[in-house]
């Protein structure tokens, strides 16, 4: 198992787990706990949207990981319902010197797709841990 490169507490909270992050490709694994689930008993849409950023995220960093990203949008079609341990791949579309384009799906155990989703993401570089508590703001000029 592989490191994000930085904490995300709402990540860990989770419970992803990363497996490839490298040449534009990021994969990882999530399987929903009961509180995590909606009132028909899958995976819950928010925690799956939660899974297609992170992924897309993380493609879009696999060969700047000295920058961080933040989402400026996206868009998730939901397939079929998301039961059992799940596994997200992603891909780095295209790139500029300050933005990424990114898309990534869901699959069940089975191999079946659950959802996709396409997004964009600008690249921020990352406040030292020098950095005074004031300079944390995050741009997105």
């Amino acid at each position: 198992m592989l490191n994000f490169g930085a904490e995300i507490p709402f990540v860990s909270h989770l419970g992803f787990t990363l497996h490839r992050m490298a040449g534009g490709e990021s994969e990882l694994h999530y399987e929903a706990r009961p509180e995590h689930l909606n009132s028909f008993d899958v995976t819950h849409g928010g925690a799956s949207m939660t899974l297609l950023d992170v992924t897309l995220a993380t493609a879009a960093r696999s060969d700047t990981p000295e920058f961080g990203v933040v989402t400026i949008e996206m868009k998730t079609s939901f397939m079929q319902p998301a039961r059992g341990p799940l596994v997200a791949k992603g891909r780095l579309i295209h790139r500029t010197a300050s933005m990424a384009f990114a898309e990534g799906t869901v699959y069940d155990a089975e191999g079946r797709i659950c959802s996709h989703a396409t997004g964009t993401f600008k690249y921020v570089r990352r406040q030292s841990a020098d950095a005074g508590a004031g300079s944390q703001a995050i741009s997105t000029d």
